[in-house]
């Protein structure tokens, strides 16, 4: 399971705009529309897309950096991969955040590069747009 999603995505928003809408459990919900629930600590575990998401956080930098073990509900048991967020100032109104989603089962992988869009960047967008 070496398969690896990389994304590259500006965001009219700062990095911490973008960092708390990633990790705050009222906004994940408002922002995607789906119930969602995240311990925000290292070593939290959260739930999003009502279950059909589940992991743990791995890694925090507020504003900067956000790694977490991420699985599927339907993949097999025991099965996580390992999504990473980084998040880069480009000036006062625009944020680069550099995406990566490794170790993912090899039949996922388009339907995963197509759901980040639709499920996270998108909204996300418009979220923080509005």
């Amino acid at each position: 399971m070496s398969n690896t999603i990389h994304q590259e995505i500006t965001i009219s928003a700062s990095p911490e705009q973008i960092y708390e809408a990633l990790t705050n459990t009222s906004q994940f919900a408002e922002c995607t529309g789906m119930p969602a629930k995240i311990d925000f600590a290292a070593g939290g575990q959260f739930s999003c897309f009502d279950g059909m998401i589940t992991g743990q956080t791995i890694e925090f930098l507020p504003a900067k950096r956000l790694v977490q073990a991420w699985r599927v509900s339907n993949w097999p048991a025991g099965i996580y991969s390992i999504v990473k967020f980084e998040l880069e100032e480009i000036n006062d109104t625009e944020t680069k955040l550099i995406f990566d989603h490794t170790g993912y089962p090899e039949e996922h992988g388009e339907h995963l590069a197509q759901g980040w869009h639709k499920q996270y960047w998108e909204p996300l967008k418009k979220y923080l747009n509005a």
